[in-house]
């Protein structure tokens, strides 16, 4: 009996401890009700204590029936007391508002730094992940909130892709959990675009460097995007949809906190937007991408968490896109001598491309001061071009008499144009890397690194045109060939970060490449310096200079005729900046004010044009070029609760082609010769960008909100093909895109969740206005000739107005 009476007071002690328990939970604010992240919550005697989470949430047991005393404790503000006293199983949430501290140390005086510190840092900007899944945009693309930042453009919604101070998007490096991403080749049209690499749901850091970045980072020309995937420690879930497609990702991690995942699944649609081009037909776009981040921590038994981890990513993107277009009827000209084209179409375009990238990323810290990472990576990509188009055209003027407003009145020229191809392009890339962090003492750091790549491409390229015009058949292009690319690139970096005082801080360091295609070696020295004054801590100035060479991918080394040249080198770019940021309050809320002047200064450049969203290079390194600006910033809370910001970039690139010239003509008009064209506008010479991203609430319910991204830049220069003589020498229209979007966060009640493991947290349900101005935005041109020999360039528009729903669901 005695036995079985043990038992069962084994069994219900626990309960009795339990019943003995009660719940004290809540939020920790500031007195601008700002939420405070890693306040100390805990009761006072006692080991009991808990840490907020980034809304400033808490949650922990107390004991029942016993008078207690909540201590409430964050860096440069007032410690907060409150007595307490709860019954068994009680729950009581507080609201707890911490008041600043007047006689805390300055902020400069007592900061920590990590390595998500940009303060230092030349042209490096953090952002929230939160922002880029509320940013109204034609896909939700990741890349859209890059474009609100100064010296960044892109002119077109459809398409991922952004130019960075003048430069293309094959000099911008992309890195996720220090993996580096690949693009695909053979795109053509922003509407052929998938989905951009990076899912904003599993995104939890950004850092974006718009040039003069440290020697860690690889060697391209114009900007480096940084990204770490989150490491969860419990169960999340959501669920997004949209007219424009929809994405489901989940995390969670083991009891022991040893494993960790992360997986993510997108599928976006265009065919709504697409309906809104110029040209009628039937379009099948289907963009899809499954991507999987999976922690494990090795670490022994009695090691300390997190000394040996492994992370393991894996990407599959299919994405096809099929259209069979029909027709399309273009009005443009002046308002005195307009003209309009028609066009009818038969036959269809296919673009399919599916890429597989996979990476395994070895973290270990031998002791405090030394850690390595090791990496290995691997691509496997498989692209196809097929194209059979006829268009036959039909020019004419367009009457402006009252009678007979808007008629066609004269046909300036008829033709047909036929476009073939059949292009395949298989990738292959393998790399292995080294990274190290060696903290010599609590100033001094230093990072060095090792990598190899192996690079395997296989291009097959066979497509043709002709144009019959007037009557006159002639061939615009003809390409046939077969092209194979082995090759091995080895790569090394080290740097030195010291801080001179708590002030003052320099980063100096190398980098050497070698490239075993065309034998080509390059080291590339850097340094940035940056220091607070000591008068004002808010006001720090930085600087940076280096150099910065690009050994050439494949696309750079294949010509118009379909070509690779075997003696390209490595573009070189000397990049100077000075900067200054200026940290200040209005209306009680904190500001930053950030401006920024850079020059670069380009040799052994390989020119480009720029169609639609291809690059065709010229494959030679004839080009000289320079780029000069002004970047200005400012962030901030201008609505209390909702960061946002306005930016403002000043930029003139220009190049100087060897061996370009035109007519040169005498006082007579005479043609007496030819003369060289000097410099000219850079295909992304954009003389003028603005961009805003703006947010609001209702002031007593924030979980109403209204997001607004505006995107402003000047017109890009244009000229017709095949004629270097008007190269680049004509004016574009400027690009102007509002896109407005209101949102409602319906959040359940607390007690609901705490019911069932898995429950529906909250609902954001949104309301999007995409190019709310509905401006007829260009993208690029089409060249009809009429029957005098005189070419026109006809304007191809992006997408009108369009409304767009979506919801996401948290679990």
């Amino acid at each position: 009996m005695l036995k079985y009476l043990s038992v069962l007071l084994f069994i219900l002690l626990p309960l009795g401890v339990s019943a003995q328990q009660a719940v004290v939970k809540g939020r920790v604010l500031s007195t601008t009700n700002e939420s405070l992240e890693l306040a100390t919550v805990g009761i006072r005697g006692t080991t009991i204590a808990s840490k907020t989470d980034k809304l400033g949430n808490f949650r922990m047991q107390v004991p029942a029936n016993r008078t207690l005393v909540l201590q409430v404790r964050y860096l440069g503000y007032k410690e907060l007391e409150r007595s307490l006293q709860l019954k068994p199983g009680e729950s009581l949430d507080l609201e707890l508002i911490l008041e600043p501290d007047p006689q805390r140390l300055r902020t400069i005086d007592i900061r920590g730094k990590n390595q998500y510190d940009t303060r230092e840092q030349v042209s490096v900007t953090k952002l929230d992940p939160t922002l880029t899944r509320n940013l109204p945009s034609a896909f939700g693309d990741f890349n859209k909130i890059l474009v609100t930042l100064p010296g960044v453009s892109s002119n077109n919604e459809l398409s991922s892709t952004y130019s960075v101070r003048g430069g293309n998007y094959d000099e911008n490096l992309v890195y996720v959990n220090n993996i580096e991403i690949y693009r695909p080749f053979l795109i053509t049209a922003a509407q052929q675009e998938g989905l951009s690499f990076v899912n904003p749901d599993l995104v939890e850091y950004i850092e974006f460097s718009s040039g003069g970045w440290q020697p860690k980072y690889g060697d391209k020309l114009s900007s480096v995007l940084n990204i770490k995937y989150k490491t969860p420690e419990k169960f999340a879930a959501s669920v997004t949809g949209g007219l424009t497609g929809g994405t489901i990702h989940l995390e969670s991690s083991s009891k022991n906190k040893k494993v960790s995942y992360l997986l993510g699944a997108r599928h976006k649609n265009g065919q709504y937007l697409l309906q809104g081009l110029q040209v009628d037909g039937e379009y099948r776009p289907s963009f899809s991408d499954a991507q999987a981040f999976v922690t494990y921590d090795l670490s022994k038994k009695y090691a300390e968490p997190g000394r040996t981890t492994l992370g393991v990513l894996v990407s599959y993107a299919q994405n096809k896109f099929l259209v069979v277009p029909e027709n399309r009827v273009t009005t443009f000209g002046t308002r005195n001598a307009p003209l309009r084209l028609y066009v009818g179409f038969d036959g269809q375009e296919l673009m399919e491309y599916r890429t597989f990238q996979t990476g395994l990323n070895l973290n270990h810290k031998f002791n405090k001061d030394f850690s390595s990472e090791f990496i290995v990576s691997g691509v496997h990509s498989r692209e196809r071009e097929f194209r059979d188009i006829e268009a036959g055209y039909r020019l004419s003027e367009v009457s402006i008499n009252s009678n007979n407003l808007g008629e066609d009145q004269r046909t300036r020229g008829v033709g047909s144009q036929f476009d073939h191809a059949r292009n395949t392009l298989l990738t292959r890339f393998a790399t292995a890397e080294t990274r190290n962090t060696w903290q010599l003492n609590q100033r001094s750091v230093v990072l060095f690194g090792l990598k190899a790549g192996r690079e395997n491409i296989e291009d097959e390229i066979s497509e043709y045109g002709f144009v019959d015009s007037a009557d006159f058949v002639t061939d615009s292009y003809l390409l046939h060939s077969s092209l194979q690319l082995n090759s091995m690139r080895y790569n090394g970096y080290v740097q030195h970060t010291y801080e001179l005082d708590s002030l003052k801080t320099i980063t100096y360091g190398i980098r050497a490449s070698y490239w075993g295609f065309n034998k080509e070696a390059t080291i590339t020295p850097r340094v940035q310096y940056s220091f607070i004054t000591r008068q004002n801590p808010d006001l720090s100035f930085k600087a940076a200079v280096g150099l910065y060479y690009q050994p050439p991918f494949y696309r750079e080394l294949r010509n118009f005729e379909g070509q690779l040249n075997e003696e390209i080198e490595a573009q070189r770019s000397l990049h100077a900046i000075v900067g200054t940021d200026y940290l200040f309050k209005a209306w009680g809320r904190d500001f930053k004010f950030t401006a920024e002047a850079y020059y670069k200064h380009m040799s052994n450049v390989i020119p480009y044009d720029v169609d639609n969203v291809r690059l065709r290079y010229y494959a030679k390194n004839n080009a000289k070029a320079y780029a000069a600006g002004v970047d200005l910033r400012v962030n901030g809370e201008f609505i209390e609760g909702a960061e946002s910001w306005l930016s403002l970039g000043l930029l003139q690139t220009k190049e100087d082609v060897a061996g370009d010239s035109t007519f040169a003509y005498s006082p007579s008009g005479e043609i007496t010769g030819r003369k060289e064209l000097g410099y000219l506008r850079r295909p992304t010479d954009q003389l003028l960008n603005i961009g805003v991203f703006f947010q609001d609430h209702l002031p007593d319910n924030p979980t109403v909100r209204m997001y607004l991204n505006l995107v402003y830049g000047s017109g890009l220069p244009f000229g017709p093909p095949r004629q270097p003589e008007y190269r680049n020498a004509f004016d574009g229209k400027s690009y102007k895109r509002l896109d407005l979007g209101f949102s409602k966060v319906i959040v359940l009640e607390s007690e609901m969740v705490e019911r069932r493991k898995v429950a529906l947290q909250s609902l954001w349900v949104g309301l999007e206005v995409l190019n709310l101005i509905d401006a007829n935005n260009r993208v690029s041109y089409t060249y009809v000739q009429d029957v005098n020999g005189l070419t026109y360039a006809v304007p191809n528009f992006l997408t009108g107005r369009r409304l767009n729903l979506r919801f996401v669901a948290k679990f």
